[in-house]
């Protein structure tokens, strides 16, 4: 995300928040993406996780992998203050953010989407992808409009569909869990039920992503209107803030 020129970063209980969900967010995204890119490192089509139905199939997938390991780590770096602070490597990450690993592993995943036979994931993870695109879309241009505030929550936005990769691994075992005290006798081996809760995890992954971000970002904005209303007409203090009344 860029930061509106000066600006100062949020302080307090809540910025502490922010910056640790921030640094949670990008060790769960290197341990995602390891395990993610790890069976394709060897280009080896027979260590694929997923069933491919040829060489075309295989190659695609290997691109829709790596481009979204990109955009998995990178998405981070974008709200950590320390990178904000520096436009010039704000901008850059986030154009190879959006440029190589956005663009391109959206559009590689709908081809592999409709690939997969299975109409909850065709479905679930064409319209994730399709909203990728939109978001990135709209976040690039808020940002050539300096529209700063429009395109921090666009971003915002865009990384909860690329953070679909972590909490569809989070939702599915927890899909699974909710499940087997209702019985395991006509669900079938544990495998398969795994495999059928998969799409149903990554559909729910994305939705409930989205429905986190539209919270955070309402908060934000309420708390900023409320702040700035509390400050109006009053001094600034010597860091910027608005001095208490007397």
């Amino acid at each position: 995300m860029t930061g509106v020129p000066g600006s100062t970063p949020a302080r307090g209980p809540t910025a502490g928040r922010l910056a640790r969900g921030v640094w949670l967010m990008l060790v769960a995204a290197v341990i995602v993406t390891v395990v993610l890119v790890s069976p394709y490192v060897g280009l080896d089509i027979d260590d694929s996780r997923l069933d491919v139905g040829g060489s075309l199939h295989y190659t695609v997938l290997v691109a829709h992998i790596f481009t979204a390991a990109v955009a998995i780590v990178l998405g981070p770096l974008q709200f950590m203050d320390t990178v904000r602070a520096r436009r010039a490597v704000h901008r850059t990450i986030g154009r190879v953010y959006l440029l190589a690993g956005v663009l391109p592993s959206a559009v590689t995943a709908i081809p592999v989407a409709l690939w997969s036979g299975r109409i909850v994931t065709r479905i679930g993870l064409v319209t994730a992808a399709v909203l990728w695109l939109i978001t990135g879309g709209l976040a690039y241009r808020a940002a050539r409009r300096r529209d700063f505030a429009g395109h921090r929550d666009w971003m915002m936005r865009n990384y909860a569909l690329t953070f679909l990769a972590v909490t569809s691994r989070l939702l599915t075992p927890l899909l699974l869990l909710v499940q087997l005290p209702f019985g395991s006798g006509g669900g079938g081996p544990a495998g398969d039920r795994v495999a059928s809760l998969i799409p149903i995890g990554q559909t729910l992954g994305w939705i409930v992503n989205l429905a986190v971000v539209e919270v955070v970002i309402r908060r934000r904005r309420r708390w900023g209107t409320g702040w700035k209303e509390a400050s109006r007409g009053r001094p600034a203090g010597r860091d910027g803030t608005a001095a208490p009344g007397r």
